[in-house]
């Protein structure tokens, strides 16, 4: 890190708290203002200074041979069993502090590692060295077992990260000590919140890249600010800080392995395990689905709601218009390569359908119990409309607006409708909106759901009433 110009520190010493002075060291460093009389946040100015070198590429580190350990039995649920997940911006370090957390925790016993090219396994992906879908691991603490979900920080990828985030019961939220909170960090903060992503633990990366422990105090700050503004408990969330890259190496230091074994006991200790809604009809938004040869069609997911066990009759509901829901029998259930006689609400889990192929269901669509759910296109829901200042729209919009409705694991437009006393929706306004989606989904009273346009989430907003 370049050396601070004397006028920086001279300048600094003169503000009147040590808050504000770090503040005033970190944004002469970076080129930003300086105001005191606002809430802390950093402004950049229109000089930007370059970005700083990108953490080097977890690729070279050659992956520790770790024996494996006895794998947890997931069909006895005898811990309780947590969906997570790491979100943040791009090159911050998600996938590194994933392959990390399986590493060291394999270590003591709990699972078995998993190499970094294992979790960004496409050809794409390692070409580009970004994560582009979803990938779920497995793991387990002292407390816990838990799923583990890395999602896609590149903005081309938000979809698949909406996707991911639809079925995490908490996320570590991945931030670079080096560059501070990036556009995808605030996108992220702001879908974990609408698809009901309630708790979040922090994890500042690539402290061994800043020299200055007043940076660290103040990109912390920063964070906490950003938290805040977005409705989560910023001064009460987590903030751990180590380097992802030197746990991975095995480095027995604060920020190495050390600093991954404080992250899950905070992870473990501030989560709170949610109420699975077991005696509800099933239900399973489908995330993903790929053909087994000699088995047939798998549909993999997170059970939104019941038990699923095999024998049992399903239907596929959503996303084929004017077509009655298709119906099939489960004959598999696996979670994690083990087959399970039986499923429930929280469980990341692969089901074996019979008479279905891999073109008959997609993405979007919901398996649930027969006659429990309907498809719909029509619904009446509270809209928020994201202002300026929080990435959404500079200009308002009016009735027969047509963006992409993001429910559950779908991705459909719609088009709005005012209503008749309201001309127009501006940026940061409350509005009651009727949709028109352009194909029907398995649609709930209460569902939470994003609206984006243009690679921008620009709206949440929440079902209030099923129309048709």
């Amino acid at each position: 890190m370049s050396a601070r110009p004397a006028s920086c520190t001279a300048c600094a010493a003169q503000l009147p708290c040590p808050k504000a002075r770090a503040t005033a060291l970190f944004q002469r460093h970076k080129g930003l203002r300086v105001d005191q009389s606002a809430p802390l946040r950093i402004r950049p100015t229109k000089h930007r200074v370059p970005s700083r070198q990108p953490h080097p590429s977890s690729l070279a580190v050659a992956a520790a041979t770790v024996a494996p350990a006895p794998t947890y039995d997931v069909s006895s649920h005898a811990k309780e069993h947590l969906t997570i997940g790491t979100i943040g911006h791009v090159d911050h370090g998600k996938t590194t502090l994933t392959a990390a957390i399986t590493r060291v925790l394999a270590e003591e016993g709990n699972g078995s590692a998993v190499a970094f090219e294992q979790i960004d396994k496409s050809p794409e992906e390692r070409a580009r060295g970004i994560t582009i879908n979803s990938t779920c691991v497995e793991y387990q603490t002292a407390a816990r077992h838990y799923a583990h979900v890395d999602c896609p920080g590149h903005a081309d990828y938000v979809k698949n990260m909406v996707t991911g985030a639809a079925s995490m019961d908490g996320a570590i939220l991945v931030v670079s000590a080096a560059d501070g909170p990036m556009p995808q960090t605030r996108e992220h903060i702001l879908l974990a919140r609408q698809v009901g992503v309630s708790s979040l633990v922090c994890y500042l990366n690539k402290v061994d890249l800043v020299d200055d422990q007043e940076l660290l105090e103040v990109v912390e700050l920063e964070l906490r600010d950003l938290l805040s503004f977005y409705g989560f408990p910023g001064d009460e969330i987590p903030i751990i800080q180590g380097s992802a890259l030197a746990a991975l190496k095995g480095e027995q230091t604060s920020n190495g392995t050390e600093s991954v074994r404080r992250l899950m006991q905070a992870v473990d200790q501030s989560m709170p395990a949610p109420q699975r809604p077991t005696d509800l009809p099933f239900a399973m938004p489908i995330e993903d689905v790929f053909n087994i040869q000699g088995r047939g069609t798998v549909v993999t997911g997170r059970i939104e709601s019941g038990t699923v066990k095999v024998g049992d009759e399903i239907e596929v509901v959503g996303l084929a218009t004017g077509q009655s829901p298709r119906r099939s029998v489960v004959t598999g259930v696996e979670m994690f390569h083990r087959s399970m006689s039986q499923a429930q609400a929280g469980d990341n889990v692969g089901l074996l359908l019979r008479g279905i192929k891999k073109g008959d269901v997609e993405r979007g669509q919901v398996l649930c119990r027969p006659g429990s759910m309907r498809a719909c296109s029509r619904f009446e829901a509270e809209l928020y409309v994201l202002s300026k200042e929080e990435g959404g729209r500079h200009k308002p919009f009016f009735t027969k607006y047509s963006p992409q409705f993001f429910i559950r694991t779908a991705d459909v437009t719609g088009t709005l409708t005012l209503p008749e006393d309201v001309s127009m929706a501006m940026p940061g306004d409350n509005v009651r909106v009727n949709v028109q989606l352009q194909q029907p989904l398995a649609l709930l009273q209460g569902l939470r759901f994003a609206m984006r346009e243009g690679g921008r989430t620009i709206g949440a907003g929440l079902i209030s009433k099923v129309l048709s």
